[in-house]
Parts: structure tokens; C-alpha cells; sequence
């Protein structure tokens, strides 16, 4: 149970008033006296041991926790009225981190598009367990949690986190916040006397921030990598190519500045300078209309100045000039002006602040306030620094001189006052010494007061033309004198009086041309991404360094950005499709977001779905127009590689289309590698439950309707996009059907087969419990999903019935014979003649394919004369309708692909493409064609080696699709109602290895089973293991 916290006058606690109250004033009471030891958790080691030293006056003891890095500090201090033991640890940052569940955190595991949905969670990583124990351990004797986090963002969402470790220890724990901004003893001990509550709406700030970085990076990154991966292979191939909605708006700034540079075009202009020599230099007048450019007026107005050549003074006027002090310093500030007058980095500059804000020396180093509060005694701040040898002496000048009086700016976070030294020190060195010194000078600077001077103007007239000469003379440098960042000197002009008259030493005409603007230095960008609102004053460093280690831009030898080839592509790839991507208002309205949500204003989850929604919307846009990502780049990298509409860039979504029958897991729709698309069980590699389509599927996606008639329940409908000429012509090419076994017709169409369960009826097994089965597709061989690919034509037996729901095609026809023995393809045009180049055992065998390659025709140009020896009457035979692979891929337990496409256990390719050259007769035995088949012999390695097979003696896209052992002895009539399915066709599955037994009987037209026989002499009563010829 949570006790709120409330003010104890006995011991001066001031606690924030709640507006809910669940236990009487007197058990608050009772239940803060009960605490007795009290968890104190800060966000680093450092700042733990600050802290702790502080409060305990340096009487704490130390002792191991789980992690080495983070150690424990015991102590007593007054507090709740009473002495309690205080136990002081710390954790490194962030103590959970937000990742994608599995298999969504695997890249190839689905299309990135699914990322902006996929589910995602908090978890402690393995390199944080040990603090995590830690945590777990000590909480057990306390009662009461104090989060000791930096007061910002992401301190206030690590200590939610802490308090989730926390609380599933101990879950009635009370919870406390120390709000510092600095880790001096006074500081902490107020802070210790103004406990307050974790305040939840900062936390979800970071909770949706954390969020969307995590779902827009991750989907942007895998599109983007994977695609350009494959794009370049060449440049690319072990590029990480990173998105981020900070690091892109970033980018932009710098490419802008580059292509700005670029299309500039120099302007030549002209003006008139006067001088004027005296005794203690020269006096430069310049010219009122400062330049023109047209030469020839420009010409004329200096001919009309030296006709007379003699200058008139028409005013004279002084006035006190003032050059500002500085204005405190905020993180912006800090790394801008470190990195133009220190030269050190924006990161490194965070860096060592961070490290002189624990050991004490700083306040906390990121804030954006730039006005000093009332409450600061800035007197004693600056007292602090009267002992140094340097500056010690202007500190002490500001005290004497009615003390501080910075100036103010118009920023405040009302968490954190301006960066200022807490604590003075002289054993610093290098880079942290001059970056404290800088902080230290800064500070004085803005407590001292402005430089003081007098500045004279003259202005004289020659041929009425305006010239202006300006001069200085500085009364009193002030802040000047400790802040050596910044100059201002003495312009000495001679004394001029109004009316009096002289000759100018040179009146010229001199020309020029405008410049372009300079590359980006680190200020500058820092400076553009605070103004466009990209990033926090934390993570500006961050980002720049992200962009720098992608190898986005890099630097020139002055320190400016130059875009990379890749920046550069990626930036134009991605305005060319109309998003501008690298443009700051899609971030900068995530920015704005986040603050109203931590003043209460915008609900987190409002928020993150509107934003969800609008990044994925642009993201599904950047896929469907990636090819213009691929022509940016191509114009840095060469020419791009091409890859066809059909090749597998990214997974498909993962979307359920129903459970798996096998193991009850669902199953999703993913694209083939080499093209297609396939079901496939989300319990894979245990599960190798899957469904092959067949390649006239040109499209598979999940229809929303659910089938009312399959179960279990849901089994989403599909809508399929077929080939043209593939499906009968009662049939739409665009379908919407369901594969649960209710639509017969796309059943038939797919080869989808059913093994129900014998213990019911037949009627209620489909509406039941359907063990979808396609062909034995319901099984990956080897746990592969590349297969080889089957070109000859369907069986009949696997197609559904021509008669009731197909009109047959005519053939192609025959080749006429005109002498030349040409090879007519499945289009009627003379096919093609190529030569195997692959090694391999067909390697320099010719063969024909369609010159357009518009259809599937494939033959052996060394088996022409015996095939067309054998072809049908022209114009006499039928087509089969479906050309190219088999029905849902279908896979034999040797791996190969059933019909089309058929693969015998051996792993060979189908009749024409696997077979020996011989085509000796089948004997008595016919094929479906009412024609006599030939006998081939199998020469791929595989145990059927040697075997011998029947099949159509016509050219292979002819062949009616039979096939026989010539050592098994069922034999298909010619009316050819027997399925290929050597295990019938009631659509019995078997994957490699497994121990699945055959069915008890083939379906209705089949003969007797055979008896099984050896895979090696091929004979009955023995296996292969104990065959006498391997003895």
C-alpha cells in the first residue's frame, strides 16, 4: 500500500500535499515511524557516493553489491523524526530497456511495415542483472524507496523503472523523490527535508518517446538496410543504414547547407571606398547604399565623385556604446560556445560535465533555464572563487562592488538553475580543467557588469554621395577583463568638426562578388536543431554523433559537416518521393507533444497512436516509391543492381491467418525467397507446418472476414490475385476464398487436401478439426523454404475436375516441318536456342526456352528429334492449364517438388529434366494421351540413381503429366483419375525423416498398395539397411 508523503513539524520534513488521502493523518503518521531503513537509489556511482559522503559527513560505510560497478553505502541520518538507516546504491543509466517480443526483434522475422504494431516490451538486459539483484536484495529490508535520479526526463523515467524492480519485490513499499540540482550539502539535505512523488506524466513522456524512437527507427532501418543491401551490393553490403527521427531532421540541416553552397551562384558587385590617412593610421569611409549591382550606374556615380573630389563633414555624433555580459549558461549554450572557443565537442563536452557534476564541482549540467532564481545566494558562489590566482581577484572586485547582478534571460524548466561552479577546485587537468574554467569565467562574467565605451560616427558628403567612417574608444572593459572569449578594441579615429572640409586620400571603385554561405560548424547545427525544436538539450550531441559514426557526414579540416555520399542519397532519395524526411516538422511536433503530455495536457496514449499512425503512413509511402531511393543513390554509387518485383526483399507481415493444425501456433502468409508466397507456421523450426501456393498466385493477402464454416476459429478468408489463363473462366483473376476446406472450388484449384480424423464423421470433421493438408505441403523438407523448381505440367489427378469447372486449351501447335526442324514454343513463336553455362552435369547441353519468356517452355535440344518423333497429330492434343510449378509447391519427402515441378524421392527433377537421353518404350504401358511412354532413367545423385521410370513420350510442355516406376506395378488407365501422390490422394503428408506411416488404402480408382521394397535393389521383404549388396 502506498502512504503518501506529508510535513513532520517534529523534524522540519516538508512533503508535498497529495489531493487524495486514504488513511487518516494519525496512520501516515504511525506508518512513516514504522520505516526503519530507507533504499536510496541514484543514477550513477558517482553521484550514489557524492550523495552519500554528503549526508553521512563522510562517516558512510561501504560495502559489495552484486555488480562491481555500483557499490553500497550505509549510514544514519534524521529523518521521519527518528534515525534511520540509510542504504545509498546506485544503477548505470537506464535499467530497462524497450525491445520489440520475439520473433519481432529478428530482422528477417517479418516485414518491417508490422514494427509500428508488433508487440514490445520491458526487460532488464544480462549486463544489468547484477544491479537488478542488487536492487531486489536491499529492498527487502527497508520500507521505504528514495530516488536520488537526476532531476529531468529521463532521470524521472529511470526511477519508475527502479520502482518497478522494486515493487515486485516488495509491492506495499513506500516510494519517495530527492529533487537537486546539485550535489552540494545543501542541496542534498534540502532535498532530503522536501521529499516529494515520482511525478508519472515525465515518465510517459519518455514511456512514448522510448516508444516511437524504437518503432519508426527499427522499420525505417530494416527497410532501408535491407533494401539498399541488396541495391549496392557492392558499396553497402555490411553497411548498417540507420534511421532516426532526430538523426534524419539533422542530416537535413547539413545537407541543406551543402546543396545551399552548391546551387549558389556569385553575383558580381560594385562600390565606391573613401580613406583618409592621419597621424595615428588610416580612416576607412564606407559607402552609404553600401554596394550596387550594375556596373554601368555605379560608374557614373564614381565619375560624378571625381569631378570633385572633396569631402564635406555633415555629422558628427558620440554616444556611450555597451558591449552585454554574457547570459547564464544553459546545455545549449555550454556546447555551442565549448565547441567554437574550447574546441572540444559537443559529446566530450557533456561528457566532462557530467563527470564535474558528480564529483560536485557543477550544477547539473543539463537544463534549459538561463535565469538565476531568487533563492541562489550567488554572493557565496562567488566567494568561492576569491582564492584562485587568476580570477580570484575580479571575484573578489564583483563583491566589493555591490555584489552580483547577472542578467536574465527569458528560458526556465523550473527543474535545474543555469550551469555555475557549486565548489571551487585547482587539481583538475586537461580538458576538464579548461572546460571548468570556462564554466567558472562564464559565471563571473554574467555576475559582473557590461563593458562600457564611447563610439564616434562621422559622416562626410563627396558629389552628394554618403560615406560613413565609425570610431570606439572603450571606458571600461569590465566583464571583459575575466572573460578572454570574447574581444572588443579600440577603433581610433581623428577628430572631425560638422561643416569643415578635406581630401580624401583615395576615392575607388572596387568590385566583388557575393559569397556563398559556410558549411555547418558544430554550433551551427546545434544551434538549427534547437531552433527547429529536434532533439533536447541532452541528446543534441547524441545525434550529431550518430550521423557522424553512420557515416553520414564527416568533417573538414576546419571543423565543418560535408555530407557523405550516402547522407546525400538518402536525404534527396527520400524528399524526391514527396515526404520530407529530413525536414524538422514531423520531430518537432513530437517534441511539442512530449511536453504537453509532462504538463498534463496531452494524454500518452493520444499521442503515441497519432503518432504511430502518421509515421506509418509515411513509411508505407517510402516503400511503395523505394525505387526513388534507389535512383538518389545510384547517382553517388553507380549503377544500381536490379531486382525483380518477385524477389523477397522483406519478409511478409505476420499477420494470423489461423492455427497451425499441428501445434495450435499461428499461421501467417510470407513471401518465398526466389518469389511466391507460402503459410507457414509461427512455431518454426519445431513446427514445419506449411502451405506452398502455387506461381500462377501472382498475390496473397489476409482478407479481414472471418469463415464462419472452419475451425478452429478465426480462419481468415484470402484474397488471391491469379494469373491470367491459370484459373477456369467461371473464376474472377481477383478472389476471395477461404482454404479452410469450405470452398471447394479453390480446393481443387490449389490441391489443398484434408486428412480428417477417423474417429468422426466425415460431414462434421471439415466444420471441426481439418488438418489442412496441400500435397504433402503442410511439411518443409529439411526445414528449407528454397526449393528446386519443377517446370512440367500438372496431372490430372491433382487438378480439379476439367469437365465440371475447366475448358480445356488448345496446345501449341506442332512445329511444322519445313525442312529446318524448327521448335515451336507454347506461344507459337520459334523457340530459342541456349546452352547450359552452369558447371554441372548438363553443363554445355543445349536446350530451347521461349524467346520472350512469356511461357514456360523448356526442352533438351538432344532430345528434339525422339520427342517430336512421338508428338501428337497437329492441333490434336491439350494443354494443361496450369504451366510452371506444382500445385501449393508440393514436396516429396526427398525435398523435391511434386506436380508440376514433381520431384521423385531422389531429389531429381520431373520427367524431361531429370531422365536419362535413353527413351526405349515403355513396353505395353500408356500414358494419359492414349500413347505408348518411354522409359527414362533417373542420373541425379540420390537413391534413386539408376532407377528407371515410364512417362509422356511428347515434347515437355505437351506431356499429360504421367509418370510410373517401371518397378512398381500400378499402372493409370488412360483415363488418368489416379493421383501422382505415390501415398494416394487423400493428402497424406510426410516431411524428411519423418516417421509418419502411409495410408491403409489409395483413393477411389487406384489399384492394390504394393508391397514396399528395397531403395536399393528394389526388391520386396528386406529394407535398405539390411540389403545383401551393401554386405
Amino acid at each position: 500500500m502506498h502512504f503518501p508523503a506529508r510535513l513532520l513539524a517534529v523534524c522540519g520534513l516538508r512533503m508535498l500535499p497529495q489531493p487524495w488521502r486514504l488513511f487518516s493523518r494519525a496512520a501516515e503518521d504511525a506508518a512513516l515511524r514504522r520505516i526503519q531503513k530507507v533504499l536510496c537509489v541514484a543514477e550513477k556511482n558517482d553521484a550514489a557516493r557524492g550523495i552519500a559522503d554528503l549526508l553521512s559527513n563522510s562517516r558512510m560505510r561501504r560495502r559489495e553489491g552484486f555488480s562491481k560497478f555500483n557499490k553500497i553505502y550505509e549510514y544514519d541520518y534524521q529523518m521521519f523524526g527518528q534515525n534511520i538507516t540509510m542504504v545509498m546504491t546506485s544503477v548505470s543509466g537506464h535499467l530497462l530497456a524497450l525491445d520489440f517480443k520475439m520473433p519481432f526483434r529478428k530482422w528477417h522475422s517479418c516485414n518491417p511495415l508490422a514494427l509500428f504494431d508488433a508487440e514490445i516490451e520491458k526487460y532488464c538486459p544480462e549486463n544489468y542483472m547484477d544491479i537488478k539483484r542488487t536492487l531486489e536484495r536491499e529492498v527487502q529490508q527497508c520500507q521505504a524507496l528514495v530516488i536520488w535520479t537526476d532531476c529531468d526526463r529521463e532521470g524521472e523515467n529511470i526511477g519508475f523503472e527502479i520502482i518497478h524492480v522494486c515493487k515486485a519485490v516488495k509491492p506495499n513499499l513506500q516510494v519517495f523523490r530527492a529533487r537537486f540540482s546539485e550535489i552540494t550539502l545543501h542541496a542534498v539535505r534540502t532535498a532530503c527535508e522536501s521529499l516529494t512523488q515520482p511525478d508519472q506524466k515525465t515518465s510517459d513522456a519518455v514511456d512514448v518517446r522510448q516508444e516511437l524512437d524504437l518503432r519508426i527507427g527499427a522499420a525505417f532501418t530494416r527497410f532501408q538496410t535491407l533494401r539498399l543491401r541488396k541495391i549496392f551490393p557492392d558499396i553497402l553490403a555490411d553497411q548498417l543504414i540507420s534511421y532516426g527521427s532526430c538523426q534524419f531532421p539533422t542530416l537535413g540541416f547539413v545537407v541543406e547547407r551543402f546543396k545551399a553552397i552548391q546551387a549558389f551562384v556569385p553575383e558580381a558587385f560594385y562600390k565606391i571606398k573613401v580613406t583618409h590617412d592621419h597621424e595615428d593610421g588610416s580612416v576607412v569611409f564606407n559607402w552609404r547604399r553600401n554596394r550596387l549591382f550594375n556596373h554601368t550606374a555605379c560608374l557614373v556615380l564614381y565619375q560624378m565623385c571625381m569631378e570633385d573630389p572633396v569631402a564635406t563633414v555633415v555629422e558628427v555624433t558620440s554616444k556611450p556604446k555597451s558591449k552585454w555580459r554574457p547570459l547564464p549558461l544553459d546545455t545549449v549554450e555550454l556546447e555551442k560556445l565549448a565547441s567554437r572557443k574550447l574546441r572540444i565537442n559537443a559529446k566530450e563536452t557533456m561528457r566532462i560535465a557530467e563527470k564535474l557534476y558528480t564529483q560536485g564541482f557543477i550544477s547539473y549540467p543539463r537544463t534549459e533555464t538561463n535565469i538565476f532564481p531568487k533563492e541562489l545566494n550567488l554572493s557565496a558562489l562567488v566567494q568561492q572563487q576569491t582564492q584562485d590566482p587568476n580570477w580570484g581577484a575580479f571575484a573578489q572586485r564583483i563583491l566589493d562592488e555591490g555584489g552580483p547582478t547577472p542578467r536574465s534571460g527569458t528560458k526556465s524548466d523550473q527543474a535545474h538553475p543555469p550551469i555555475h561552479p557549486t565548489k571551487y577546485t585547482a587539481n583538475l587537468q586537461g580538458n576538464e580543467q579548461r572546460l571548468y574554467e570556462f564554466i567558472v569565467r562564464h559565471f563571473l562574467a554574467c555576475c559582473s557588469q557590461d563593458a562600457k565605451g564611447q563610439e564616434t560616427t562621422v559622416e562626410i558628403d563627396i558629389a552628394h554621395e554618403r560615406f560613413i567612417a565609425q570610431g570606439l574608444m572603450i571606458l571600461a572593459r569590465n566583464y571583459l577583463e575575466v572573460y578572454p572569449y570574447e574581444k572588443w578594441s579600440d577603433k581610433v579615429i581623428p577628430l572631425y568638426q560638422k561643416g569643415s572640409r578635406f581630401q580624401p586620400t583615395t576615392v575607388e571603385m572596387v568590385d566583388g562578388e557575393t559569397s556563398p554561405p559556410l558549411l555547418l560548424t558544430e554550433a551551427d547545427l546545434i544551434a538549427l536543431m534547437e531552433k527547429h525544436g529536434i532533439g533536447t538539450d541532452a541528446t543534441h550531441a547524441e545525434h550529431i554523433e550518430t550521423i557522424k559514426m553512420r557515416m553520414y557526414v564527416g568533417l573538414t579540416a576546419d571543423q565543418r559537416f560535408l555530407p557523405g555520399h550516402l547522407g546525400m542519397g538518402l536525404v534527396e532519395g527520400y524528399d524526391s518521393m514527396g515526404y520530407e524526411m529530413s525536414k524538422p516538422d514531423l520531430r518537432a511536433e513530437l517534441e511539442a507533444d512530449l511536453k504537453l503530455i509532462c504538463e498534463g495536457k496531452k494524454d500518452k496514449s493520444a499521442v503515441l497512436q497519432q503518432q504511430v499512425q502518421k509515421y506509418k503512413q509515411v513509411f508505407i509511402e517510402a516503400v511503395a516509391r523505394a525505387n526513388k531511393l534507389d535512383q538518389a543513390l545510384a547517382q553517388y554509387f553507380g549503377e544500381a543492381t536490379e531486382i525483380t518485383e518477385q524477389e523477397e526483399v522483406y519478409p511478409a507481415m505476420p499477420v494470423a491467418v489461423r492455427k497451425c493444425p499441428q501445434c495450435n501456433n499461428d499461421m501467417v502468409l510470407k513471401t518465398k525467397r526466389n518469389g511466391g508466397f507460402y503459410l507457414s507456421c509461427m512455431g518454426y523450426p519445431a513446427c514445419k507446418a506449411a502451405v506452398w501456393f502455387p506461381d500462377f498466385v501472382l498475390d496473397v493477402a489476409r482478407d479481414e472476414s472471418v469463415c464462419a464454416v472452419c475451425k478452429p476459429h478465426p480462419v481468415h478468408r484470402l484474397k488471391f490475385r491469379f494469373k491470367r489463363g491459370s484459373v477456369p473462366p467461371v473464376m474472377p483473376l481477383e478472389f476471395v476464398g477461404c482454404i479452410g476446406g469450405c470452398d471447394e472450388m479453390l480446393k481443387e484449384l490449389l490441391d489443398l487436401k484434408y486428412l480428417h480424423r477417423s474417429s468422426q464423421p466425415a460431414s462434421s470433421a471439415r466444420q471441426q478439426s481439418n488438418h489442412l493438408q496441400a500435397s504433402n505441403s503442410f511439411t518443409r523438407a529439411g526445414g528449407e523454404s528454397r526449393h528446386a523448381r519443377g517446370t512440367t505440367n500438372l496431372a490430372p489427378g491433382h487438378l480439379l475436375s476439367m469437365s465440371s469447372t475447366r475448358t480445356p486449351r488448345a496446345a501449341p501447335l506442332a512445329a511444322p516441318d519445313d525442312g529446318n526442324n524448327a521448335v515451336v514454343c507454347n506461344c507459337g513463336n520459334e523457340a530459342l536456342l541456349l546452352t547450359v553455362r552452369k558447371e554441372g552435369p548438363n553443363q554445355g547441353r543445349q536446350f530451347y526456352k521461349c524467346s520472350t519468356s512469356t511461357c514456360n517452355f523448356f526442352l533438351w535440344a538432344d532430345q528434339q528429334s525422339e520427342d517430336r518423333s512421338n508428338a501428337a497429330p497437329r492441333g490434336s492434343g491439350l494443354s494443361q492449364p496450369f504451366a510452371g510449378r506444382g500445385p501449393a509447391g508440393f514436396q516429396l519427402p526427398g525435398g523435391g517438388r511434386g506436380p508440376a515441378g514433381f520431384q521423385p524421392p531422389g531429389g531429381g527433377r520431373g520427367p524431361g529434366l531429370f531422365g536419362s537421353n535413353s527413351s526405349d518404350s515403355g513396353g505395353g504401358t500408356v500414358c494419359k494421351c492414349d500413347q505408348p511412354t518411354v522409359t527414362r532413367t533417373v542420373q541425379k545423385e540420390g537413391p534413386n540413381k539408376g532407377r528407371q521410370f515410364h512417362t509422356c513420350s511428347k515434347p515437355r510442355e505437351q506431356q499429360c503429366g504421367f509418370f510410373q516406376w517401371t518397378d512398381e506395378n500400378a499402372a493409370p488407365g488412360p483415363s488418368g483419375d489416379v493421383s501422382l501422390n505415390p501415398f494416394g490422394s487423400s493428402g497424406f503428408s510426410r516431411g524428411l525423416g519423418s516417421k509418419a506411416k502411409r495410408p491403409s488404402s489409395l483413393s477411389s480408382g487406384a489399384t492394390a498398395k504394393k508391397p514396399r521394397t528395397c531403395s536399393v535393389c528394389h526388391q520386396p521383404g528386406h529394407t535398405r539397411k539390411t540389403c545383401p549388396q551393401n554386405h
